[in-house]
């Protein structure tokens, strides 16, 4: 069943047909200011940590970031892998998941890049939103704060992004390898959509991020609301990430157009009310939308409660 058509709205959500109630209201028109500008409830906010609430395996001294070697970035080895789906051996698959011709997959090549083991946290963007003054949705920083941030708008996120390229250059608390990159033209950005999906299900066309076949202990998925990010444990999942599938859907930088994906023509006509793609499923979603090659897009200045990202450090432009 082929994707939902821009007749209706342009302002729309295009994903698989199947997609949950929840999701179609992406559909509603969003004011045009919304892609640059705050919403009308956004207001400067100062943003802490609710007293006694654990923060074990982040760092306070580096926004909010795991605490690991390189502050939860992963690296993806560069090369060849397996994109889109084909409906023979996934017979979920939705029509804008397929290739054009003979073959309903593609093999894409992507350099090395270094993608965030969890979902950005509303823990890290309040930092953001504390230390630039970003006037933001109050409800973005209502969750706990390991939950994924949500409410955050395409531009919000590109923000975000940009933020914390700067703080990683000048700090003293980046790591060494990290500090490297940087310094060789590498920068902190939204995953493009192979990148995501590369990182999602690895180089051998799986389904899932574990595997073939659905499970509710791997991901949080047709539940009521988000988790913590990494609290659903999956040892099968390519690279060590979580939450690749479900928990909230994460915008990517790359816009929404059929396949075949093309890097060179990826910024052509963004002027054009583009629609910009989102990956990974929600809490509220059914097993056939947190397939590692499920695709939505999504008007840059929605705000909605199942939509996040996560961050990656890549040396594309």
């Amino acid at each position: 069943m082929a994707a939902p058509q821009p007749a209706q709205s342009q302002r729309a959500v295009w994903i698989g047909s199947a997609v949950l109630a929840a999701l179609v209201a992406i559909v509603a028109a969003v004011l045009i200011q919304a892609r640059s500008q705050p919403s009308a409830n956004a207001k400067p906010v100062q943003y802490s940590i609710p007293s006694g609430v654990p923060m074990d395996g982040f760092r306070s001294d580096a926004w909010f970031l795991p605490n690991d070697d390189l502050l939860g970035f992963v690296e993806i080895p560069g090369g060849p892998f397996l994109m889109g789906s084909d409906p023979a051996t996934d017979p979920l698959a939705f029509d804008n998941e397929r290739w054009p011709g003979t073959s309903p997959q593609a093999t894409v090549t992507v350099p090395a890049f270094y993608i965030g083991r969890y979902e950005v946290t509303v823990a890290q963007f309040g930092t953001f939103v504390n230390e630039t003054g970003h006037r933001s949705d109050e409800a973005a920083l209502r969750a706990p704060p390991n939950n994924p941030v949500t409410m955050i708008t395409w531009p919000e996120a590109l923000a975000y992004c940009r933020w914390l390229e700067t703080a990683l250059k000048q700090s003293p608390q980046t790591p060494a390898r990290l500090q490297q990159m940087l310094r060789h033209g590498w920068h902190v950005a939204l995953p493009s959509e192979p990148e995501w999906e590369k990182a999602a299900r690895g180089t051998d066309g799986r389904v899932y991020p574990w595997g073939d076949q659905p499970r509710r202990d791997r991901a949080n998925f047709g539940r009521s609301a988000p988790v913590p990010v990494g609290s659903v444990p999956c040892p099968e999942c390519p690279f060590g990430l979580l939450d690749m599938s479900g928990n909230v859907w994460e915008w990517t930088r790359s816009p929404y157009q059929p396949y075949p994906f093309d890097p060179s023509d990826d910024r052509k006509d963004l002027q054009a009310d583009a629609l910009w793609v989102m990956r990974g499923g929600s809490f509220a979603d059914a097993d056939r939308n947190v397939r590692a090659a499920i695709r939505g897009g999504a008007d840059p200045g929605a705000r909605r409660a199942f939509i996040g990202f996560r961050v990656v450090m890549t040396s594309e432009p």
